[in-house]
């Protein structure tokens, strides 16, 4: 039976993807800062984990109680909407150690025990503003393109020792909520100058045209934990799909 090791799993893509692999009867270790119980069924299979990806010794001591793992699914993030001009410079900071940095520590944490079994698969959860970015998300776009890159050039990379590195996109997801884990509010980074130009963005939102579900992007990490293809991009979400056919 294979492990599983899931970041971010107490709520939205994190939690569902979770509970598919459980379904699936992988063994499935679910992390998060402060791991609550009920949150998934009660399983022999599943494991529940203290992890902080901003905390090297936290990401230590999550990986070594993890023991062999399969597949990684870097899927802990934090998001922020509002005007770049408005953005404290700590929060672009706070967002890039989860969103970027959490995601390369994560790899670098797995990587030795991957290598030496010659096998495993790393999954990095971006979004679909990699695909076509949005407004009133730069500092997010800048934290998420930049695994994009760094999923690419890695991919190549472990290769060699029969490691597979994919990325999953998923597309917006109205029931998520996306500035989860952050300290500043919407509305304080929308400066008066900016309110025309908001308003239309924010309409557009609260009524998509296509979105994406939470079982899209368990259903899109499952395929690529699954993948041989060496396939690198997974598009989750039928918005996200239809971008990166657009691309």
């Amino acid at each position: 039976m294979k492990t599983i090791l899931i970041t971010g799993t107490s709520s939205g893509y994190g939690l569902e993807t979770a509970r598919h692999f459980l379904a699936r009867q992988w063994n499935v270790i679910a992390t998060m800062r402060n791991p609550r119980e009920g949150l998934l069924p009660a399983a022999p299979n599943l494991r529940l984990l203290a992890l902080d990806v901003t905390d090297e010794d936290s990401i230590a001591a999550a990986v070594e109680a993890a023991g062999p793992i399969d597949v990684l699914v870097n899927n802990a993030g934090i998001g922020v909407v509002g005007a770049f001009e408005a953005t404290p410079m700590a929060h672009v900071r706070k967002i890039f150690e989860t969103n970027t940095f959490g995601t390369m520590a994560m790899a670098q944490a797995v990587i030795p025990g991957m290598r030496e079994r010659r096998s495993g698969v790393i999954l990095n959860v971006t979004s679909s503003v990699t695909l076509a970015p949005m407004p009133l998300a730069a500092a997010y776009t800048a934290s998420k393109q930049a695994i994009e890159g760094f999923t690419g050039s890695l991919s190549h990379e472990l290769a060699h020792f029969n490691i597979g590195v994919k990325l999953v996109e998923p597309g917006y997801a109205p029931t998520t909520r996306f500035a989860q884990n952050t300290s500043v509010r919407v509305e304080d980074l929308i400066p008066e100058a900016y309110a025309d130009f908001a308003a239309p963005i924010f309409t557009a939102f609260a009524e998509p045209a296509l979105t994406t579900r939470e079982t899209d992007v368990a259903e899109a990490v499952w395929a690529a934990a699954n993948d041989l293809t060496g396939k690198l991009h997974f598009p989750a979400g039928a918005d996200a799909v239809a971008l990166a056919r657009a691309a």
